[in-house]
C-alpha cells in the first residue's frame, strides 16, 4: 500500500488506500465469523514464544500496512482464544454478533466521544433509550430509575458500591458492613477494597447445598453487627453465579433491605438477561426490587467486548455520587434531561458503548435475542439429562441459567475423592491442550468439577457430545 510522503505527518492514507484496506480487514471478519466453528478455539504460547514473535524496537519508520496486517491475523489473531467458537465452555463465552461488531466499527471509526451532552447528544440519547429499555426490562422505574454503560461488570459492581456508599454512608463508612455469599463474584471483593473497605468489613454468608445465600445465616450476622455497634448497610445477591448460574433468593432479600433499611444490589452479570427466557421472571422474582442490578449486555445479550451496564431505581444516586464540575466543563452543561453520562460513572472520556446494543436490537429485533436464551437454557437441561444417563459421569449440580458442572466418576471403580479431583484436573488440562475445545474446572463442594457454560446459540449438542467423548477417551488413557 503506497503513501504520500507528503501526508505523513497527517496519518491518513488516500480515499482508494482506505477503501481497499478496509474491505481486507472486513473480509478477514467475515471470514473468521463464517468459518471459526471449524477452527480451535483453543490457543496457547509462554511469555518467552511471545517475545520472540513480538519484542522488537519502537519503529521509527513506516512497514507496509499490508504487512502489518498479515502479520497481525497469523501472529496476534491465531494466538488468541475465540471465545464465540461454539466449543468455547470455559468460564463465560462472549458469543458475539456481527452486526454489534460492525457498530463498534462505526463508533470507533467516527470516534464519538460519549461523555457529554454537547459533544454528541445522539449518543447521549442512544444511551438513554437503551438504558430505559432495560429498566423496562426489568421492571425498574423509568422515571426515576437510570443506569449507564461500563467495561463490564467489574467496574458496574464498582459503580454500584461507591454510589451505595454515597447514599447509605455519606462520607463516614468506618462501620459499614456489606454482605455477600461465598459464591458471589471476586469482581465485588476488588471494589469493596479499591473503594476504601476493610477486610473486617465484609462478611462472607456461606450457602446451602443449591449454592444459595443462607437467609438464616445472613439475618444472624446482620442481628449480631447491629448489637457489636456497626452499621449494616448492604447485601450484593447474585443473579446467576459464575460457578454454577444459581441465583439467590431475591425477594426475600429484597424484604430483609426493606426492614433493615440497607441497600440491596443485584450482581446479574451473568444471569440477568435470562429475564428473557420462557421461566426468567419467575427465577429472577425480586430483580425489580433492586436499589442497583449489575448485568453484562457481552454475555448473555450477545455483545462484543466491552459493554457492562449498571441500572438503578434513582439516576440521581449516581450523579450525587460522581458528578463533578470542573471549570472546563461549565459550559458544556445542559438543561437537567440533557445527561451528561461523565457525571454518572468514573469515566469522563467513554466509548459510544449503546450503538452496538441498539444496533443488534433494532436489526434482530427482542424476540431473537429471546429465543437465543431460551435455546441455551434448553440445550444445558438436555445435556444435563445426557450426563445423568451415562455411568462414568456425575452431575454435581444441575443446570441452572445455562450452566453445569460435572465430573467422570466411573461408578465401577470406587475412586477416592483425591484420585477424582486429579483425573478431573487432568481431563481438563489435556482437552484445553488439545485445543479441541476450552473446558475448565472449578471448585464445588470441595471437589474438583468439570464446568460447562452454554449460553452461545451456535453451540449444538453435537459440539457437547464430541466434547464429552473427548473426556471419555482421554480419561480411559489417563487411567491405565
Amino acid at each position: 500500500m503506497y503513501q504520500d510522503k507528503k501526508s505523513e505527518h497527517t496519518l491518513t492514507l488516500s480515499k482508494r488506500e482506505m477503501k481497499d484496506y478496509g474491505y481486507k480487514v472486513i473480509d478477514i471478519v467475515v471470514e473468521h465469523f463464517a468459518t471459526q466453528h471449524s477452527k480451535k478455539p483453543v490457543s496457547s504460547g509462554t511469555r518467552k514464544e511471545m517475545d520472540t514473535i513480538f519484542q522488537e524496537d519502537i519503529p521509527e519508520k513506516a512497514t507496509a500496512a499490508n504487512e502489518v496486517l498479515a502479520h497481525v491475523v497469523e501472529k496476534v489473531l491465531q494466538q488468541s482464544n475465540f471465545l464465540s467458537h461454539p466449543k468455547s465452555f470455559g468460564f463465560v463465552p462472549g458469543p458475539s454478533n456481527y452486526i454489534s461488531v460492525m457498530a463498534d466499527t462505526l463508533a470507533t471509526g467516527f470516534n464519538i466521544f460519549s461523555g457529554g451532552w454537547a459533544a454528541s447528544p445522539a449518543a447521549s440519547e442512544l444511551e438513554i433509550v437503551t438504558i430505559n429499555w432495560l429498566l423496562k426490562l426489568f421492571r425498574f422505574p423509568t422515571k426515576k430509575g437510570g443506569g449507564i454503560f461500563t467495561s463490564g461488570g467489574s467496574i458496574a459492581n464498582l459503580t454500584a458500591l461507591v454510589a451505595a456508599r454515597r447514599h447509605k454512608c455519606g462520607d463516614d463508612f468506618s462501620k459499614a458492613i456489606i454482605y455477600m455469599s461465598d459464591q458471589t463474584h471476586s469482581s465485588n471483593i476488588k471494589a469493596i477494597r479499591i473503594i476504601g473497605f476493610k477486610r473486617n468489613q465484609v462478611r462472607i454468608i456461606p450457602t446451602d447445598m443449591d449454592f444459595k445465600i443462607s437467609l438464616n445465616k445472613l439475618k444472624s450476622n446482620i442481628a449480631k453487627d447491629r448489637l457489636n455497634g456497626n452499621f449494616p448497610f448492604c447485601i450484593i445477591a447474585s443473579a446467576g453465579t459464575t460457578n454454577t448460574g444459581t441465583v439467590d433468593p431475591l425477594e426475600e432479600i429484597s424484604k430483609i433491605c426493606k426492614v433493615e433499611k440497607m441497600w440491596f444490589h443485584v450482581d446479574g452479570a451473568y444471569g440477568a438477561a435470562a429475564i428473557l427466557s420462557k421461566n426468567g421472571s419467575q427465577i429472577l422474582n425480586g430483580i425489580q426490587y433492586a436499589d442497583s442490578l449489575t448485568m453484562d449486555p457481552h454475555k448473555w445479550l450477545f455483545q462484543p467486548y466491552e459493554m457492562g451496564c449498571l441500572l438503578v431505581r434513582n439516576h440521581k444516586w449516581l450523579s450525587n455520587a460522581f458528578s463533578e464540575k470542573p471549570e472546563y466543563l461549565r459550559a458544556f452543561e445542559g438543561n437537567e434531561s440533557e445527561i451528561n453520562f461523565y457525571d454518572h460513572g468514573l469515566q469522563l472520556t467513554r466509548h459510544f458503548r449503546a450503538l452496538k446494543l441498539y444496533m443488534s436490537l433494532k436489526i434482530f429485533g427482542l424476540n431473537s435475542f429471546k429465543k437465543a436464551i431460551d435455546y441455551s437454557i434448553e440445550l444445558t437441561e438436555e445435556v444435563e439429562q445426557l450426563l445423568r444417563e451415562s455411568p462414568n459421569i456425575e452431575v454435581i449440580s444441575s443446570a441452572s441459567l445455562a450452566i453445569i458442572n460435572f465430573r467422570y466418576n466411573p461408578i465401577h471403580l470406587k475412586l477416592s475423592e483425591k484420585k477424582l479431583d486429579a483425573l478431573n484436573q487432568e481431563i481438563s488440562k489435556q482437552i484445553v491442550a488439545s485445543r479441541e475445545a476450552l473446558l475448565v474446572t472449578t471448585i464445588l463442594l470441595g471437589q474438583v468439577v468439570l464446568r460447562m457454560c452454554l449460553i452461545n446459540p451456535r453451540t449444538t449438542l453435537k459440539d457437547v457430545k464430541d466434547t464429552l467423548s473427548l473426556c471419555h477417551s482421554y480419561a480411559q488413557e489417563i487411567l491405565k
